[in-house]
This record gives structure tokens, C-alpha cells and sequence, in this order.
């Protein structure tokens, strides 16, 4: 999926990296400020909830999209309070890109 996503992606983003764990993505995350993160919500070290919720207070103005093959509303919740700005369920992954597309272009300067 990640491959798929990535090629959708580039016309219009830059992807700066892919990790599969949860203390790298805070690394990372740290190290490469991106505008959007596409989070699992199964990381292994480092729960997505609980790196959802720190990258949030590190560095509010990155966006952080939920994408997970659970569907539970209070798993949504729980994203949504650890400061996600969307959650969406891998079954409707559709919806996916054309979010990541608009926080990206939200998130440049204007063009002069």
C-alpha cells in the first residue's frame, strides 16, 4: 500500500521518508518536520496513539492522518484527542489522498 500511496503522491508531494517503527518516527519526525504523517495505528516500541499524541505537542503544525484497519469509534476518538486531524479506515482509503493533498498545499507559502 505504501508504494501505491507514494506514486498517487509525488506529482504533488514531497515524500520525505517511510518508517515502520514507532521510536523512528519520532526521530524522524524530529529530524524532518514534515507537513503531513500518515500513522498506523501499530507501531512496534511506540503505539500511534502515543506517537500521534507526541508529535502533536513537539510540533503542532504537522498534520497527523490515522490510517488503520480498525474502524472502533473509540479507537477514533482516541486519535482524535491524541490531536489526529483525520482517521480513516484502510476499507475507505479513497478518501486518503485527496486529504493528504489539500493539508500539503494548506501547509506552503503562497506563491508570490
Amino acid at each position: 500500500m505504501i508504494k501505491a500511496v507514494r506514486r498517487l503522491l509525488e506529482p504533488d508531494c514531497e515524500i520525505v521518508g517511510t518508517v515502520a517503527d514507532g521510536a523512528v518516527l519520532l526521530a524522524e519526525a524530529q529530524r524532518l518536520r514534515p507537513d503531513v504523517i500518515v500513522l498506523d495505528l501499530s507501531l512496534p516500541t511506540v503505539s500511534g496513539l502515543d506517537a500521534c499524541r507526541r508529535i502533536r505537542e513537539t510540533d503542532p503544525d504537522i498534520h497527523v492522518i490515522i490510517l488503520t484497519a480498525s474502524g472502533d469509534p473509540e479507537t477514533e476518538q482516541q486519535a482524535l484527542a491524541a490531536g489526529a486531524v483525520a482517521y480513516i479506515s484502510k476499507l475507505s482509503s479513497i478518501e486518503l489522498i485527496p486529504l493528504i493533498k489539500r493539508l500539503f498545499a494548506s501547509s506552503r507559502p503562497a506563491a508570490s
